[in-house]
């Protein structure tokens, strides 16, 4: 073959090269046409209660975002979620309702660390026919009136019970609950006068319940952190899942529930 033949042969090798160098990452993942490696798999996330609707939203999102992911969600009260990670359940991501159930999980090197994106307050919630008068607060410590709260070692139920302390009065429940969604069922059927719950699970509960507002010199909020679990199976998914809860769309989705910034 002569010379420009050869050279001709060898520009056509490099160029082959090239293109399959191109068209796979590390590991066999894919790379998309931005450059970063295409997400696959399923990513399992634990989140607190009171995220119910926001993470419902915020999956179906991120999944329109990645077609290889598909988010499995799980939700309760964030100090059972805690526990279940620090005695190993499988999961990916843990986005919680206190940083207190956030740094058990951290203390046990089931993450590494964690940011928060959410504050909460909370509020009264009542029947839309009131049967019990529920006006302010201090009625909630009235003879006779029947009062739904979280247990005391939830984010909702601990926090309810800084805020009598910091209006002076004292609430005897007829029951506590598991989680705040537990909480406001009790308030929705009726079998309860009033429930302490978050603001964003009232506006949730739409036309099934009415919110009475705390004053804010009473009232106490939570935060909201989140983190990939470092037991990940799918750790790249686990991360993209929390950059998202973190980005602008994450924020625009937290803030139209009534979550505020952190």
């Amino acid at each position: 073959m002569d010379r420009p033949g050869r050279l001709a042969l060898g520009l056509a090798g490099l160029a082959l090269i090239a293109v399959t160098g191109c068209s796979s990452g590390s590991g066999g993942d894919t790379v998309e046409a931005g450059g970063g490696s295409a997400l696959h798999g399923s990513v399992t996330v634990l989140a607190a209660a009171s995220l119910t609707e926001t993470f419902g939203t915020l999956a179906k999102q991120f999944e329109a975002a990645h077609p290889g992911v598909t988010v499995k969600l799980s939700f309760g009260a964030s100090s059972a979620l805690a526990q279940q990670i620090d005695s190993g359940a499988p999961a990916d991501v843990f986005a919680s309702a206190a940083t207190k159930n956030m740094q058990q999980v951290i203390s046990a090197r089931g993450a590494t660390t964690s940011s928060n994106f959410a504050k909460n307050v909370l509020q009264i919630a009542v029947p839309p026919s009131n049967p019990a008068g529920i006006a302010q607060l201090a009625d909630l410590a009235r003879p006779g009136v029947k009062v739904a709260l979280c247990q005391r070692q939830v984010p909702c139920g601990a926090i309810a019970y800084q805020v009598f302390a910091q209006a002076g009065i004292t609430v005897k429940p007829v029951t506590e609950e598991a989680d705040v969604k537990s909480t406001l069922t009790k308030v929705e059927t009726d079998e309860v006068d009033a429930g302490v719950v978050y603001v964003t699970d009232v506006r949730a509960a739409g036309s099934k319940v009415t919110g009475i507002e705390i004053p804010a010199s009473v009232n106490a909020s939570t935060e909201y952190p989140i983190a990939a679990l470092s037991k990940a199976t799918n750790p790249a998914a686990a991360k993209a899942f929390v950059e998202y809860v973190l980005s602008d769309a994450g924020r625009s989705v937290l803030s139209a529930a009534g979550f505020e910034k952190p």
